[in-house]
């Protein structure tokens, strides 16, 4: 049996090395929140819809039925998780929070589904969970050592063991005591019996934005487009170290920390979310354009005939790479919206095969033209490959390749499922290396710079406001538990880790905070009557 249990786990190291060599970036998950509707479990699934990018292998709601919590959860795609209408019509009550997750290695199990969900002998709570602790392992090992029993392996569990373990007497006051424990990137959305609770990190690593339905009931969740969804107006994104509390009085802005700065995951803009959301006062898709605009700037394709931006990601900067050089926008990617998610063998054809599968190329539009490949990033290389592959088999001239985004050097350790660099052809090769292995023409990266400046942050606070780090190596905090893994990059001074924050974090020009009024206990309070805080 043990020899067999042995195999075993190399055939499921051997499944997952395979899946990661076809598979892009991963964002961890989207999360979605609504309190004081008759239909919220209906709202959720709505907005988890919107957010289905995020997370496409599992997916579920939790919701509050007169103060008993309710949770379905599974394996899959929402619309697969929820595909009998009974799951849905079982979540009644008149709040709910929902998750779609993306899994990490190891941890593909219906057990780390979220919502996840703890029955005490005195309350239920709900917990979902955007992000990645960087203390997860120590925090993990001094709770086991305590007695502590995990249902799960997601470090998201991890929270609702510190709430517990609290010795403060009010709920709040546990978890703000929990939220100054755990380190990393995190956005969290907590269901009680008695209300809603929504946090995050110190730094705002993950996008996180307050809603509002005109009838007056608050969601929180990962993005704006999730808003726009369920015909919800934007109020403001949570702020760094904010705990926001919403219940049948209204919503309240409360602080776990005041130590904070600003360092949004840049990420976020060049390929994780929505081109039609907005994060801080910047949208997404009009960001990626001025990425391809300076992107053609910077690296000039001179004979090129066409731009040809690969679905879906990459299709704003393309328009912004052809508007600035006046070149021909085609499509000559197609993409197959419909293909079902399955296990690649880890041979080069049937990879290969995987790419085909989801873009094919249109070839009476890249016959006998230069074109100018246009995607947002480069990580292992092994899609953009194949791509360029493509492309000329259908007849193209060359395919210069350019890129919207600067090379991808170091490993992401606050959401995005990229821990190592040993995957990133970016931090393993030279430019030309990466052009010869891609078998591309030529190859061009954004510069750090000109990734800032396109963002656009609204931000003069010390810093840019982002995190590049995956770029530069300079990150924003340090990563405790995975220091170890860029050791040799600290020493050769290619890496560097600021100290967590010590001062406060005041945001230059957001909108939706100047009618607020701060009470007496520090907090802001906007009532459930009427849409505040809003400009029309």
């Amino acid at each position: 049996m043990e020899i067999r249990s042995l195999a075993q786990r190399h055939v499921d190291q051997q499944t997952e090395k395979s899946r990661v060599n076809v598979r892009s970036l991963n964002e961890e998950c989207g999360i979605f929140g609504v309190w004081g509707r008759d239909d919220a479990a209906q709202i959720t699934y709505y907005g988890l819809h919107a957010l289905q990018h995020r997370g496409q292998e599992g997916a579920g709601i939790v919701s509050n039925n007169n103060g008993h919590l309710w949770q379905e959860r599974g394996l899959g795609l929402l619309s697969d998780v929820f595909r009998d209408p009974a799951r849905i019509e079982a979540l009644t009550g008149k709040s709910a929070i929902g998750h779609v997750r993306y899994a990490t290695a190891g941890s593909h199990g219906i057990e780390n589904i979220q919502p996840l969900m703890v029955n005490f002998h005195d309350m239920q709570i709900a917990l979902a969970h955007n992000g990645n602790l960087t203390n997860a392992k120590t925090l993990r090992q001094n709770l086991e050592q305590d007695g502590a029993i995990f249902q799960s392996s997601s470090d998201s569990e991890i929270l609702l063991h510190l709430i517990r373990r609290s010795k403060a007497v009010a709920f709040v006051d546990k978890l703000k005591e929990a939220l100054r424990t755990v380190h990393g990137g995190f956005a969290y959305l907590l269901l009680t019996s008695h209300g809603l609770y929504a946090a995050l990190d110190p730094h705002a690593f993950r996008p996180f934005v307050i809603g509002q339905m005109a009838e007056g009931n608050y969601i929180v969740t990962s993005e704006t487009a999730a808003l726009d969804v369920i015909g919800a107006r934007f109020v403001r994104d949570v702020q760094p170290g904010e705990l926001i509390v919403i219940d049948d009085t209204g919503l309240t802005i409360d602080k776990y920390t005041d130590k904070t700065t600003l360092n949004i995951d840049a990420m976020e803009y060049i390929y994780f979310a929505r081109p039609d959301s907005t994060i801080y006062g910047v949208n997404v898709h009009k960001a990626r354009k001025r990425m391809g605009a300076a992107l053609a700037r910077e690296n000039p394709v001179p004979d090129a005939d066409i731009v040809v931006g690969v679905p879906n990601s990459s299709l704003s900067a393309a328009a912004g790479f052809a508007e600035e050089t006046g070149l021909p926008n085609e499509m000559g990617l197609v993409k197959n919206q419909y293909i079902a998610r399955t296990f690649i063998e880890p041979t080069q054809d049937k990879r290969e095969r995987a790419v085909r599968m989801k873009l094919s190329a249109v070839k009476e539009v890249v016959r006998n033209k230069n074109v100018v490949l246009v995607d947002d990033s480069i990580v292992r290389g092994t899609t953009s490959m194949f791509i360029v592959r493509m492309l000329k088999e259908a007849g193209a001239k060359s395919v210069h390749v350019r890129i919207a985004s600067p090379v991808f050097k170091f490993p992401s350790f606050y959401g995005i499922d990229m821990q190592t660099t040993d995957e990133l052809m970016g931090a393993n090769n030279t430019l030309e290396e990466m052009r010869d292995k891609i078998e591309a023409d030529s190859l061009g990266f954004l510069s750090v710079g000109a990734l800032v400046k396109a963002i656009d942050l609204p931000y003069d606070g010390q810093g840019t406001g982002l995190t590049t780090a995956y770029f530069d190596g300079q990150y924003p905090s340090p990563i405790y538990d995975y220091a170890a893994s860029l050791e040799k990059f600290v020493t050769s001074g290619d890496v560097h880790f600021s100290p967590e924050p010590i001062d406060t974090y005041h945001p230059r020009q957001v909108a939706s905070l100047r009618n607020e009024e701060m009470l007496a206990d520090g907090t802001i309070h906007l009532d459930s009557q009427t849409i505040q805080g809003v400009q029309a």
